[in-house]
């Protein structure tokens, strides 16, 4: 489907319903239920793959054809080969908040076209609420109860993000996740008041108007942030690598490693602050 055209007005309905109902799965399922260290000593549980295989069963009924990179498949086999438009999945974004009872974790699912996320959903299950965003035409925030259908969707806001303050920065950072590079970064801007939160609410955060910046300075995976930036992009922010330059997507050659990145809720504003 090319995502310009008229049909594509519908595709993130769909894609929501997905999400809403990985977001279920996730709810049924007690957060220690099998919960377990993986090769690269982040946590799984069972919840995790639960959302997973709901994700992928939905998007082969949905998008045949389409390649799927999902977070806990991509450490078990051989992700496929990607064309020009593929599938990122985390199906549990921020599992360590999810273990500590905290309702910051999320269900990322995003579309890339030519190297950039053009939709992006994310779902916080405990909170009941969504946010998803398609590039040229924009993104919402919306109260959806895990498992229902877009349909019964309740109190839809329209996302914008705010200009740069002239003091009093707020940066989202990572609650588990904060690097000293990062931390310094931070330290660095005027005034600036750290809003730690987990997963990729710190994404949404920027895209509602509630943060400025969320910099991170360390390592990730493209599956953790692409709906993010789609959503946030869409809204009217910008996502770029930490010198500025555009963020590329698909880089099987690095086990899709992203180096670092920073978003902002005001384009203007990255030119302004580089680490």
């Amino acid at each position: 489907m090319d995502l310009a055209s008229p049909a594509a007005a519908s595709l993130i309905d769909d894609l929501t319903a997905i999400v809403s109902r990985a977001a279920a799965a996730i709810q049924r399922i007690a957060p220690q239920a099998a919960a377990r260290m993986k090769a690269d000593r982040s946590p799984v549980t069972d919840a995790d793959e639960a959302a997973e295989a709901v994700i992928l069963e939905a998007l082969a009924r949905l998008m045949p054809g389409v390649p799927v990179v999902s977070e806990e498949a991509a450490a078990r086999a051989t992700p496929p080969r990607l064309g020009a438009r593929f599938i990122l999945v985390d199906p549990l974004d921020g599992t360590r908040e999810f273990l500590a009872g905290l309702d910051e974790f999320t269900v990322n699912l995003a579309i890339v076209a030519d190297g950039v996320p053009a939709v992006g959903i994310i779902a916080a299950p405990a909170q009941g609420r969504i946010w998803r965003g398609m590039i040229g035409r924009g993104a919402e925030r919306l109260d959806l109860a895990a498992g229902a259908a877009p349909a019964a969707a309740r109190n839809v806001t329209p996302l914008h993000p705010r200009p740069r303050p002239e003091g009093g920065f707020v940066a989202a950072v990572s609650r588990s996740h904060l690097d000293p590079r990062t931390a310094a970064f931070v330290a660095r801007l005027p005034q600036a008041e750290q809003m730690a939160c987990g997963s990729s609410l710190k994404f949404c955060r920027l895209a509602e108007g509630s943060a400025d910046v969320y910099p991170r300075l360390a390592p990730t995976r493209e599956w953790d942030i692409a709906a993010g930036h789609a959503v946030l992009a869409a809204s009217g922010g910008t996502v770029t690598a930490p010198d500025g330059a555009p963020l590329a997507y698909g880089r099987t050659d690095e086990d899709f490693r992203i180096p670092g990145f920073m978003a902002w809720a005001d384009p203007a504003a990255a030119a302004a602050f580089r680490p």
